[in-house]
C-alpha cells in the first residue's frame, strides 16, 4: 500500500510541475504576443501617418508652387498647348 502511495505521489508531483511548467510558457507566450500586438499597432500608425505624409508631399498645388518658384516654370499658354493622339494601331 505504501508503495502505491509512492508512486501516486511522483506521478502527482510530475503532473503539478508539468503544470506549472505550462502555465510559465503560457505566460511567456502571451507577454511576447502583447509585444507584438503592441508593435502591429504602432507599425499600424506609422503607416497612416506616412500615408498622410505621401499625400501631402505629392499635392498638385505644392508641386506646381515648387515648380513655379524654385525652377521658375509657368504653365503654357492654351494657344501653344496642343494634342496629340496616338495613332489608332497603336491603341491595341
Amino acid at each position: 500500500m505504501a508503495r502505491i502511495n509512492l508512486i501516486l505521489l511522483a506521478l502527482l508531483t510530475a503532473c503539478a510541475l508539468g503544470l506549472v511548467t505550462s502555465q510559465d510558457k503560457t505566460r511567456k507566450l502571451f507577454a511576447e504576443l502583447e509585444r507584438e500586438q503592441e508593435s502591429a499597432r504602432k507599425i499600424d500608425i506609422e503607416w497612416g501617418q506616412l500615408q498622410l505624409e505621401q499625400s501631402t508631399w505629392a499635392m498638385h498645388a505644392r508641386v506646381e508652387k515648387i515648380a513655379r518658384e524654385r525652377l521658375h516654370m509657368s504653365v503654357p499658354d492654351a494657344k501653344r498647348t496642343q494634342v496629340v493622339m496616338p495613332a489608332k494601331e497603336l491603341r491595341q
